[in-house]
């Protein structure tokens, strides 16, 4: 078996002299490298012909092309009208007290059909006394901190697996790391409870801003 390994080895060799440096690949070519390297990681020391980096780069692009293929725009929310939009803003400012469902409700009478979430987006916004910043907020209360935080790690089929990490900012140290294909809300609640068990719960959840938290929030 190794004979006929170099044998063949010896054979791309003399066929890579004949040939132009650049060599010119397929689509399908591509897609077997690709799925060749992350079905067998090993084999990419076999290439010859094209270097490991080219491959590793084809499989990133065709992953950024398949998300942005699949996320592409479709049809969405009409844009809001600018007179609605000055009204909204002098309604909010006219009455400091009314929120957002005020509002919503007293253009739903005058038959103006807008979502409350618009509205609040519209309404002026109005300086509170300031507050402590992060920093101090996190030297005062590092120890009844928590922080989780959501990442993906793409699959050669085009999947994603979702992964789950838990921290804990008073002694920096990893609490819980989860892995699952289908993240949902009752899955987060059960790896927070996985990693409090019968001890205290954290008094501070912190998490970013991304879209993945909404959705699980709305699921």
């Amino acid at each position: 078996m190794e004979a006929e390994i170099l044998i063949l080895r010896h054979q791309l060799n003399i066929q890579r002299r004949h040939l132009p440096k650049r060599v010119a690949f397929r689509a399908m070519d591509r897609l077997i490298f690709v799925a060749l390297y992350r079905l067998v990681p090993n084999t990419i020391k076999a290439l010859t012909i094209v270097k490991p980096d080219t491959v590793i780069r084809w499989h990133r692009a065709g992953f950024r092309l398949y998300w942005r293929w699949k996320s592409r725009h479709r049809c969405g929310r009409p844009t809001v009208p600018l007179e609605i939009r000055r009204l909204i803003r002098e309604m909010s400012i006219a009455n400091p007290l009314w929120g957002a469902p005020r509002i919503h409700g007293e253009l739903l009478k005058l038959g103006i059909e807008i979502g409350q979430t618009s509205v609040a987006k519209y309404m002026a916004r109005r300086r509170g006394p300031p507050s402590q910043g992060w920093k101090t907020f996190l030297r005062n209360h590092a120890d009844g901190i928590v922080a989780i935080d959501l990442f993906v790690v793409p699959t050669i089929s085009f999947r994603l697996l979702y992964g789950l990490l838990i921290m804990g900012h008073g002694r920096r140290q990893i609490l819980w790391f989860g892995v699952t294909a289908h993240p949902t809300a009752e899955w987060i609640a059960n790896q927070l409870t996985e990693v409090c068990g019968w001890e205290q719960i954290p008094r501070y959840l912190i998490r970013d801003r991304d879209q993945a938290w909404a959705v699980q929030a709305e699921g």
